[in-house]
C-alpha cells in the first residue's frame, strides 16, 4: 500500500508539473542575429576524403614548435604522457587508466583529416579555433610525425593530408562514405 501511494504521489507531481510549465507563456527578444561571416567560421565539415580541406601547408618541424608552445602543457612532451588524451600510439590503456578518453590515441583514428579537423575545430583546448590553417597543418603533421606516419621534414597539404592512410582505417565503418553514396 505504502508503494502505491508514493507512486501515486510521484505521477501527480508530474501531471501537476506538466500541466503548469504548458501553461506558461516564455517570451525572449531573440538575442542578435548572428552575422554571415560569424556564421562562416562555423559552416564546415572535413570530409574523410579531404573534401573540404583548406589551402596552406606545414611541415612536422614546423609543428614541433608550435606543439611546444600551444600543447605541451595538456599532451605531455612527447606526445603520450601528459594529462589530456595521448596523441602518439595505438589503442590501449595509459598508465592503467579506465578512462576511455585516455585509452584512444590520434595512431588509433581511422583518418588523418580527422585530425586536421579536431585540432582546427576545438584547439588548443583553452582557445579553440585560434590557429591558422598553416598552424593546424604543421601541427597535424607534427602528430603523425610522432606516430611514425610521416617523415620530420614531409610537407602536408591539403592533397597530401587526404592521401595518408591511417592504421586503423580498415577496420573503421565510414559513415561520411555512406552518405556521398546514399545522396547519388
Amino acid at each position: 500500500m505504502f508503494r502505491i501511494c508514493i507512486f501515486l504521489m510521484i505521477t501527480m507531481t508530474f501531471m501537476l508539473k506538466s500541466f503548469a510549465v504548458e501553461n506558461i507563456k516564455i517570451v525572449t527578444d531573440g538575442g542578435q542575429p548572428i552575422s554571415e561571416k560569424e556564421l562562416s567560421k562555423w559552416q564546415y565539415t572535413i570530409y574523410p576524403d579531404g573534401r573540404n580541406l583548406p589551402e596552406g601547408e606545414g611541415t612536422a618541424l614546423q609543428g614541433k614548435a608550435i606543439y611546444n608552445a600551444q600543447c605541451m602543457a595538456c599532451h605531455g612532451e612527447s606526445g603520450n604522457n601528459g594529462i589530456g588524451p595521448r596523441l602518439v600510439g595505438k589503442q590501449g590503456y595509459q598508465n592503467n587508466s579506465k578512462n576511455v578518453l585516455m585509452t584512444m590515441s590520434v595512431g588509433a583514428w581511422p583518418h588523418a583529416t580527422t585530425i586536421f579537423d579536431y585540432i582546427r575545430r576545438a584547439m588548443p583546448h583553452y582557445a579553440p579555433k585560434s590557429l591558422t590553417d598553416e598552424q593546424v597543418y604543421a601541427l597535424t603533421a607534427y602528430i603523425l610525425n610522432l606516430n611514425g606516419l610521416i617523415a620530420k621534414d614531409e610537407k602536408l597539404d591539403n592533397v597530401a593530408l587526404s592521401k595518408i592512410q591511417m592504421p586503423n582505417e580498415s577496420i573503421a565503418i565510414n559513415m561520411w562514405e555512406q552518405e556521398v553514396n546514399t545522396q547519388k
